[in-house]
Parts: C-alpha cells; sequence; structure tokens
C-alpha cells in the first residue's frame, strides 16, 4: 500500500494511510502463549461461570449484613422453596460444560493467520465498498469531496470499531431472539414444560450456581445451539466469540444471582436483569419474562412483560375484590 498518497481514492485503488492498531486488537497469532484462541473460546464460558458463582457463593454464605438489603430473597427461602439440592446443581452443569466444549470442538473452526498485510487488505475491500456506498447515497461528485475529506477516518472506525460493534450486538439480538420464542414455547406446551422445562424451574428461587441447571435436551437447545446460531450468523471473529460466549455466560450468571445490585455492571446495562428474571421463576411470573439474557425488548413488543408493579396491582385488586 502507498502510505504517501493524499487522496482518497485514486483510479480503481483506494489508497489507506499506514494501519492503526487500536488498543485492544493483538497481532499475536494467540491471546495466550501456546494456546490457540479456538481453545479459549471453549474455555471463556466454563471460566466464566465457574468464578462468577463462586463469587456469588461467597455473598451467599458471609454473614455481611450489608448484603441484605441487595437480596432477592432471603437466604432460608433458597434452602426451603428449591426442590433440587446444590450438589444435584453441580452435577448438571459440570455435564452441560462437558456437552458445550465437545459441541464446540466440532462447531468452532481453526480463524486465518493474523498479519497486518491480512488486516490492510479486508480494510482496502471495505474502503472500496465504502466509496459505492456513499457515492450511491450522495452522487459522484459530492461524495467523492466527502470521501476525500474523511474516507481514511471513516475506513479505520469501521473497521476496528463499527462494524464489530454491530456483529456483536445482532449476536445478542439473534440469541435473545432464539431464546425468547424457544423458551416461551417450554411454557406454552404443557408436555414440552413437565417433561423438560420444569427441571430448570425446580429452582423456585434462583442462585449463581443453578443459573443454567436444565434438562439437557434444553441445554443443547436453548443455551449451546442458540449460542452457536448466534456466533455463525453474526459471522464473528473466533475473539469476538471470546467476548461473546463470556459475556452471555456471565449475564446468565448474574441473571439468576439473587442479588439487586445497583452497582453491578450486568445489571446497569439491561433492564433484563436478577430481578426481572426471579419474577419468571415465581408462580405469579411464570407465564412473563420469557425475555432472556440481554434485553427486554420481545416481552415488551409481544405483551409478556411484568414488573414489581404489576404484581402489586395485581394483588390489589384481589383484595378489592
Amino acid at each position: 500500500m502507498n502510505s504517501t498518497c493524499s487522496a482518497f481514492v485514486i483510479g480503481e485503488t483506494v489508497c489507506l494511510p499506514p494501519i492503526r492498531i487500536p488498543f485492544y486488537f493483538s497481532l499475536r497469532q494467540s491471546i495466550f502463549d501456546d494456546i490457540p484462541d479456538t481453545y479459549v473460546a471453549l474455555a471463556a464460558p466454563v471460566v466464566t461461570f465457574w468464578l462468577m458463582s463462586l463469587t456469588f457463593y461467597c455473598l451467599d454464605i458471609s454473614s455481611w449484613r450489608w448484603l441484605d438489603k441487595y437480596r432477592v430473597h432471603e437466604s432460608e427461602e433458597v434452602k426451603s422453596k428449591n426442590l433440587v439440592t446444590p450438589s444435584e446443581v453441580a452435577r448438571a452443569m459440570i455435564f452441560q460444560n462437558v456437552m458445550q466444549t465437545l459441541v464446540g470442538l466440532a462447531w468452532l473452526t481453526e480463524p486465518p493467520e493474523i498479519s497486518v498485510a491480512r488486516c490492510q487488505s479486508e480494510m482496502e475491500g471495505l474502503g472500496r465498498m465504502l466509496v459505492l456506498v456513499v457515492q450511491r447515497l450522495f452522487g459522484k461528485e459530492m461524495g467523492m469531496k466527502i470521501l476525500e475529506l474523511g474516507g481514511p477516518e471513516m475506513t479505520h472506525w469501521l473497521y476496528w470499531w463499527g462494524i464489530p460493534a454491530a456483529q456483536i450486538l445482532f449476536a445478542l439480538f439473534v440469541l435473545d431472539t432464539w431464546e425468547y420464542f424457544v423458551h416461551r414455547l417450554m411454557h406454552t406446551n404443557q408436555y414440552i414444560y413437565r417433561k423438560i422445562h420444569s427441571v430448570h424451574h425446580k429452582l423456585y428461587v434462583p442462585y449463581a450456581f443453578g443459573a443454567f441447571h436444565s434438562h439437557p435436551l434444553e441445554s443443547f437447545l436453548l443455551d449451546t445451539l442458540g449460542v452457536a446460531i448466534a456466533e455463525r450468523v453474526a459471522c464473528l471473529s473466533i475473539r469476538q466469540a471470546i467476548f461473546f460466549f463470556a459475556y452471555g455466560t456471565g449475564k446468565g450468571v448474574d441473571d439468576h444471582c439473587g442479588y439487586s445490585f445497583p452497582f453491578d455492571p450486568f445489571q446497569l446495562i439491561s433492564g433484563n436483569n436478577s430481578d426481572y428474571h426471579d419474577i419468571h421463576h415465581q408462580a405469579v411470573g411464570i407465564k412473563s419474562n420469557f425475555s432472556q439474557p440481554f434485553f427486554v425488548h420481545w416481552d415488551v413488543l409481544l405483551g409478556t412483560r411484568m414488573t414489581r408493579e404489576d404484581i402489586q396491582e395485581r394483588r390489589q385488586k384481589v383484595k378489592t375484590t
């Protein structure tokens, strides 16, 4: 690439300045020495699950009184209302970790070699596409003026920030869509609920270790397959997949943690939090709040959202009738 050219487009060639690597990206072939990124992607959700679960478990068994105001339920409710023991939950989670890892080994492919030349080539291709789009939107003359003023910066931003962020957001949307409709089906079909999904609802009072406790078939269909479809449809790179797998697992654990912390980053990002999902685990809300794990738009659009205020209104109506 000619780094001294002053124009963005010269003939059929897109001219970009020397590549600038953002802080989040590494040209190393593997993030960790001697460990392929595919293995890191497989390990990320497992490590995230157990680290976060252990953290919340330490909070659960602590005697810190300041935690009481953040608990969704009293500690004794976990012991008295849940229909499955912690040891059964742990065994189910180990089984799911193994199953997800085996599916991941078959699903994930070796990523292409990382190099400056490859990044430059991809950015040039993106630049050519940008030329076509801008000229189509603004006309050839105005489009060229826009590109000469900001073409390199737009290409850089799109390649390193805009497109990767859009891919991640799209993956979150795809997974939310998959899980909402499959989850809702598991409640509306009584046979599926009784034989499969009811296993997850044995945790009437959720806690972090039980975030993904479910029937093996549900674990595969709802979580493993849903994540795999979202990763493939969004065309995530292996390093985007590492983030997506870890973030999705962390969000799922946090949604079942039993605490409503005002300073929890997972709960600050989205209204689909531990309190929101806890309503779904209660008898009054079991036909509501199907959305998981990221946003609540499907519940809002399809009329299945329930809030604490809605519960209070229902109770008031019962008292007055």
